[in-house]
């Protein structure tokens, strides 16, 4: 039966001047903004695809996938209406729109499509009152570089018109191919519906041992698991593979219905959200836990009694034990990566190790040139996402089932592993605190603050005093008379032994990366980083970093912030930011 044609329509528009993508090509808004703004989302949408030349656009594959937040389905829908009237040939699309970061990723990588659009903000809290975004990646499976980011923000901000098929309707529940024909086309549109998890299981099927993992789980020695989805894209991913394939008992998983709005909560694995996970490890009853967050790209681990491992050192431990994963085995180890605020951990296990390791910017999209060039087989940061090169995304499953590999290996506690790594390689007691631009708060008295500092973060920042706070700090640790400075802090002295604005040279094309974050280094080595962050529509946020470094095993059962009150003293003072804000301290828990 012969199909009416589609009609293609040109709509005219005006363009909006906050469309900038963050790192990695991303635009993360209130949902309320795409929503309720004439076009926004249609002008940031044309504006991607008019970033990818028209000779490359014409009849190409991209991936759309969703974290299931609202919005989502109906943006989805302008998504296909837009690529099919800008000369997309094919859409791959997971089932109901539901696709993690990291399967968007391998699915690229597998059909070698030109990109991939996902619809998420990450680990920000969803429904109508939450935030959406749009994040655009690229023929590697990886983020947007930056070029690409600056190319479609230079295109927003001229915009005029875009492209629509308003007609097209797509059936997101019925797996296969829909054809559609459009007015002017020689070749019909096409749309794939696939199985949200099958293609990204066939990839992890040829990377773990699944019947070491499954014995772990089922055999005579076996550990319960308590896994969270948090509500978010994980839920079928963690059903399928955990329970279904790797026999897991379906009660080890929580929260795996996507939801709009994520049950009310941030879907943000850390101690703050992820509570009931906490709780039960807290029980004792489970020797595993794992949370992730919206798009399942991040993740959080605990042990029996809800013992917590942080990201830095997450990733230490498992550069320390790759030999317990096939792939490695087999493709070797050529080099780690880290972003710059990252612990300093990994270093410790490269050097023993004797491979290189990349301290990078922030952003995932700086490890995907390095991948790409065969220089780094693992790379994480210290905000719990972690990945290696079987990706070009961060994986938060991937990191669990290489924790599950590694007790399955080494047939220890999470927590013996854990305390066996500080004892070789020395404990990095580490902490993060950042100061955002949002709604004003204030809950915490002044005595608090260094204690709770290590879990807080605070709000309520005028983004014009980060902006000149960071001014100041910069050119007073850069001044000569800064260097060899000493802070007498209770019984500690610290003597500064280099300061610097920290900057990155790409070793593959050379592009350099500048203004990343000022960064005090001590004799002792520790360390004190200040960086500005554009991770959502907050317009400053601006992070605080210390960390401290143990090597004598007596003293690696020290609490966090007794360790590191001195470095947070230290920052405070030459930071002023009490002073210079108002402040009293922290406001909201992270």
């Amino acid at each position: 039966m012969e199909r009416t044609p589609i009609p293609v329509l040109t709509v005219q528009t005006a363009p909006y001047e906050d469309q900038r993508p963050t790192g990695g090509g991303g635009l993360r808004r209130p949902t309320a903004l795409f929503e309720s703004q004439r076009n926004y989302l249609p002008n940031f949408v044309q504006s991607l695809l008019s970033s990818v030349d028209l000779r490359d656009r014409q009849g190409c594959t991209m991936v759309v996938g969703s974290d299931g937040r609202y919005f989502s389905k109906t943006a989805i829908e302008i998504v296909v209406q837009m690529a099919a009237a800008n000369g997309i040939g094919r859409l791959v699309i997971g089932q109901n729109g539901i696709l993690s970061t990291p399967a968007v990723s391998c699915i690229i990588r597998k059909i070698k499509a030109a990109g991939g659009i996902i619809l998420t903000a990450s680990h920000s809290p969803g429904g109508p009152g939450g935030e959406f975004g749009v994040k655009f990646e690229v023929a590697n499976g990886g983020p947007a570089p930056d070029m690409v980011s600056e190319k479609i923000y230079q295109i927003s901000k001229t915009l005029e018109e875009y492209a629509i098929c308003p007609d097209l309707r797509v059936d997101l529940s019925r797996l296969g191919r829909q054809e559609f024909d459009l007015e002017n086309k020689f070749k019909p549109f096409r749309v794939e519906i696939v199985d949200s998890v099958e293609i990204y299981l066939n990839l992890l099927r040829s990377i773990f041992d699944f019947n070491a993992i499954r014995n772990l789980l089922t055999g005579p020695n076996q550990i319960k698991i308590r896994i969270d989805a948090m509500n978010g894209v994980m839920g079928p991913y963690v059903r399928r593979i955990l329970c279904d394939e790797l026999g897991a008992p379906a009660n080890s998983a929580i929260n795996c219905i996507p939801l709009e709005d994520f049950g009310g909560q941030p879907p943000d694995p850390n101690l703050t959200y992820a509570t009931a996970l906490l709780e039960a490890m807290k029980g004792g009853e489970y020797g595993f836990g794992a949370a992730f967050d919206a798009d399942g790209d991040r993740y959080m681990i605990l042990g029996q009694n809800g013992f917590f491992v942080n990201a830095s050192d997450s990733l230490a431990i498992i550069a320390a034990n790759l030999s317990c994963i096939p792939y490695f085995r087999q493709m070797g180890v050529r080099g780690f990566g880290r972003s710059m605020p990252t612990s300093t951990a990994l270093d410790k296990v490269a050097k023993v190790m004797k491979v290189p390791v990349y301290e990078t910017p922030a952003g995932w999209r700086h490890f995907s040139n390095l991948m790409d060039s065969g220089r780094c087989s693992l790379c994480g940061e210290e905000s719990f996402g972690t990945g290696s090169d079987h990706l070009r995304e961060k994986d938060g499953l991937w990191a669990v089932l290489v924790w599950l590999s590694i007790l399955a290996a080494r047939k220890q506690s999470v927590e013996e592993i854990v305390r066996d790594h500080w004892a070789k390689f020395g404990r990095h007691y580490y902490c993060r605190c950042s100061l955002l631009h949002d709604v004003e708060k204030e809950t915490l008295a002044q005595q608090d603050f260094l204690l709770h500092f290590f879990l807080f973060d605070y709000e309520a920042l005028e983004p014009r005093t980060a902006y000149f706070i960071m001014r100041d700090l910069e050119a007073l640790i850069t001044d000569k008379s800064f260097s060899h400075q000493q802070f007498a802090v209770g019984n500690n002295i610290y003597s500064v032994e280099r300061t610097d604005s920290f900057e990155y040279i790409d070793p593959v094309d050379g592009t350099v990366t500048k203004r990343q974050g000022l960064r005090i280094i001590f004799s002792d080595a520790s360390r004190l980083i200040f960086r500005m962050s554009a991770s959502s529509h907050v317009r400053a946020t601006l992070r605080i970093y210390a960390e401290s470094y143990e090597k004598d095993p007596s003293q690696h059962n020290q609490e966090p912030q007794a360790v590191l009150s001195p470095l947070i003293a230290i920052a405070l003072k030459i930071s002023q930011i009490h002073e210079r804000t108002g402040r009293k301290g922290p406001t909201v828990i992270t």
